[in-house]
């Protein structure tokens, strides 16, 4: 080999190391940046997603988990950590984590998953032409306020004062709570907005509702409430209070009811995503797709040890009942 021809060789390793690797071991790295812990379904949705694109963990894929554990201060530095690596892509499942990953680099694909408006947030320009390195999955999860306060009012009829609970460290949260707010004054309902961005906040929160005489309890689309699901779920038992909820995970541990778009389709969605980007296809040809299923569970066995007569029309109009 001639010194100028090795130099080349050299100086193509430094400026581009993924490359490097993917080619001596055939393995691709991929970064996976959540706000919060991560359970199991929504880890297997998305390797589920990768496997039918034939990319198998530990086979040809490698994924290196970083997460915040619902504190959004310590996604800018996750998501450089995974820029220095460097990741092939870099795979954000929340607002707060895509809104980091897009600061942090220009050059590696980023795939997204949110309930947000990615437009609102700034990732992309536009759905259909994202443009740029990031491309994702969006899913109607945080405009669904009034769907459930809806939901809330035909199971508690004597419902006046209905809790929102909002973490006010969520990009989404004001959103949220403007969509809530309009639909509960509409229906000549008093919204009762608190705030909780920790576990001791939540237990905070669910105190002061009680206090003040708040009737039911719609808990806000939050990564921080997903990982402290049993935490919600046994306060709302422990002061016999009616909620609903944005995810199945809620009902399938004792809530209520809950209302939602089917993450683990999305989780999955963006898997398929990463897998072509690894491919070769460019994220900015890539249009944002979105997640169009809803899951509509209701516990049936909590609904009575709280004393409340689900109507049957809800009953059969619910994806699931759990008795």
């Amino acid at each position: 080999m001639k010194r100028r021809d090795f130099i080349t060789l050299l100086n193509g390793a430094v400026v581009c190391p993924s490359a490097v690797r993917a080619k001596q071991s055939a393995i691709a790295l991929v970064g996976l940046l959540s706000s919060a812990q991560l359970n199991d379904r929504q880890i297997g949705a998305f390797r589920q997603g990768l496997n039918d694109a034939g990319y198998i963990e530990g086979r040809n894929v490698a994924i290196k988990y970083r997460s915040a554990d619902s504190r959004f201060d310590r996604l800018p530095a996750l998501a450089a950590n995974l820029v220095a690596d460097p990741v092939d892509a870099i795979v954000a499942l929340s607002p707060p984590a895509a809104v980091a990953a897009k600061a942090a680099t220009t050059t590696i694909p980023i795939v997204f998953a949110t309930g947000a408006d990615p437009v609102d947030l700034g990732l992309v320009p536009s759905l259909s032409r994202p443009s740029g390195n990031v491309t994702g999955v969006t899913f109607v999860v945080n405009t669904l306020g009034a769907k459930r306060l809806g939901m809330m009012r035909e199971l508690v009829p004597s419902a006046n004062v209905i809790g929102f609970l909002a973490n006010p460290g969520n990009p989404t949260s004001e959103s949220q709570i403007r969509d809530v707010e309009t639909a509960a004054r509409a229906s000549g309902i008093e919204p009762l907005i608190l705030p909780a961005d920790s576990e001791r906040n939540i237990d905070a929160a669910f105190a002061s509702f009680v206090r003040q005489g708040t009737n039911a309890v719609i808990v806000g689309a939050d990564s921080l409430f997903v990982s402290r699901c049993d935490q919600l779920v046994g306060l709302a038992a422990r002061h016999a209070m009616p909620a609903i909820y944005f995810l199945r995970e809620f009902a399938d541990v004792g809530g209520l009811v809950s209302y939602g778009p089917s993450q683990t389709e999305a989780y999955r969605f963006a898997g398929g995503y990463t897998a072509r980007i690894l491919k070769g296809e460019k994220p900015a040809d890539l249009p944002v797709t979105q997640s169009v299923t809803f899951e509509f569970v209701i516990n049936l066995k909590t609904a009575e040890a709280l004393g409340l007569a689900v109507p049957l029309t809800m009953q059969v109009a619910a994806d699931e009942t759990i008795e």
